[in-house]
């Protein structure tokens, strides 16, 4: 049929999109200006939008005053794991929409249906099977011993095909597992391109928005560490988690990046074992389990992971280099951060590590990214290259500044309460920290102000 006069007939159009960023294009290019990567611009095909793809989203509503918004709070939904409960910030909320990220393998599947077979005695689950077989998520929730009446699978990859059994089983629950593998037939771009991606998390967007279902969708990790797809992904869900680990350690760390409905840097403790995912209550007695005593560079320290004090063991090995160059290595922190703390060692203590491999590591696969742990390090460092050994029983927390100084950080009364827990005696910590912690029994409280000051009252 041809078109009236004066209207214009929209025709589809060609872009180059990178893979990694979503960066476009009308012409292809060998590397991204964005984001730098090579051989990452796919074409693709958009088609003008339709019916369907405009009505999706919900109907707007009429503008109201500030002051008469109801505030009352959202009822949460336990989901029988107190772990996955606390990084979610209490709960799962109705409506919210979850993102889960972590290398394949990692335990994302066995983390959800272990979840939704608690979250199934509250309501119907659907859970959308797109890289499984229904065979094969029977057999793993035999593994698992879920068994829920209420859990309907559905081995599906087409959205629209999801929507319509959406819409006839009206569950309060939905997984979708993985976002990377469903596609839209209204887009002819391959599934996992950044389009489809997008176009597919903004539907389901508005499904848990329009109808309060509660969806949780999965997604797999670049290289380097992002959820793979365009960076927007990110801002369109509710709550990102990030659930990391290491092939040679049986322990898994579930990480809230975001949290719109909760504290962000919660982490949750899993032990991967046979029967699946284990919780683990107190990480610090798991984290300090195995460490050596009485062995130089060995340092305990109180990290801060959102509302959780977690004790952990810092190793530093410090030998002479047999290389022109010597080596720096740090596992779990900063290696930038290491560098800037032994530079502070050189020129404020006098200690030469010039001509010395440096190799530090956070025993069991544990990241620190708060500067709560800097003096640890600093004393981590001295005990290995003096080769004497901490005391057992001494915990050291502060943050060092480039002058030398030992500053203050948040939260000191919780760390403190953590180590007396544990059996330890004595902690070091900022001067500026000292007034404001009640030592607890059995507690010796000593307050230092510079990493000299630190160092010689670790090793008089």
């Amino acid at each position: 049929m041809a078109p009236k006069s004066g209207e214009r007939r929209l025709k589809a159009k060609t872009f180059y999109i990178c893979q990694q960023c979503g960066y476009q294009s009308l012409k292809w290019l060998g590397k991204c200006p964005d984001c730098g990567q090579w051989d990452v611009m796919v074409e693709e095909r958009r088609e003008p939008p339709t019916a369907s793809r405009r009505g999706g989203a919900p109907q707007t509503t009429a503008p109201q005053r500030l002051s008469d918004v109801a505030t009352t709070e959202e009822e949460r939904c336990l989901c029988g794991l107190s772990e996955l409960d606390r990084v979610l910030g209490g709960g799962v909320v109705p409506g919210s929409l979850v993102l889960i990220g972590g290398d394949p393998g990692i335990g994302k599947s066995t983390l959800l249906l272990q979840a939704v077979g608690s979250l199934a005695s509250i309501g119907p689950v659907l859970y959308v099977t797109a890289e499984e077989s229904a065979r094969q998520v029977k057999m793993r929730g035999e593994r698992l011993r879920v068994n829920a009446k209420d859990l309907f699978l559905v081995p599906e990859t087409s959205l629209e095909t999801i929507l319509e059994r959406v819409r006839e089983l009206k569950p309060r629950f939905l997984v979708v597992d993985s976002i990377q593998t469903i596609f839209t037939g209204d887009l002819e771009s391959a599934p996992g391109s950044v389009s489809q991606v997008r176009e597919c998390a903004g539907r389901l967007m508005h499904l848990a928005k329009g109808q309060g279902v509660s969806t949780f969708i999965t997604g797999h990790v670049t290289k380097d560490g992002a959820i793979a797809g365009p960076r927007m992904l990110e801002h369109m869900v509710d709550t990102v988690l990030y659930f990391e680990g290491d092939a040679g350690h049986p322990y898994r760390i579930l990480r809230a990046v975001k949290n719109r409905f909760g504290s962000t840097n919660e982490i949750g403790v899993f032990e991967m074992k046979e029967g699946g995912l284990a919780e683990v209550p107190n990480p610090s007695e798991l984290f300090l389990a195995e460490r050596p005593e009485g062995a130089p560079g060995s340092v305990v320290v109180p990290t801060l992971e959102g509302s959780r004090p977690i004790l952990v063991e810092l190793q530093a090995l410090v030998s002479v280099s047999t290389f022109g160059q010597p080596r720096r290595t740090a596992i779990g922190i900063d290696p930038n951060r290491v560098a800037l703390l032994v530079a502070v060692l050189e020129k404020k203590v006098g200690l030469s590590m010039l001509s010395q491999d440096i190799f530090f590591n956070v025993a069991g696969g544990v990241r620190l990214s708060e500067p709560g742990a800097d003096l640890g390090v600093i004393a981590a460092l001295a005990s290995s290259h003096l080769n004497r050994p901490v005391p057992g029983k001494l915990m050291l927390f502060g943050e060092v500044g480039l002058a030398g100084e030992v500053r203050a950080v948040s939260r000191p009364e919780l760390r403190v309460r953590e180590a007396a827990r544990l059996g330890f005696d004595r902690c070091y910590l900022p001067a500026g920290c000292l007034k404001a912690v009640e030592a607890p029994p059995g507690m010796e409280l000593r307050g230092v102000r510079s990493v000299e000051e630190a160092l010689d009252e670790v090793f008089a």
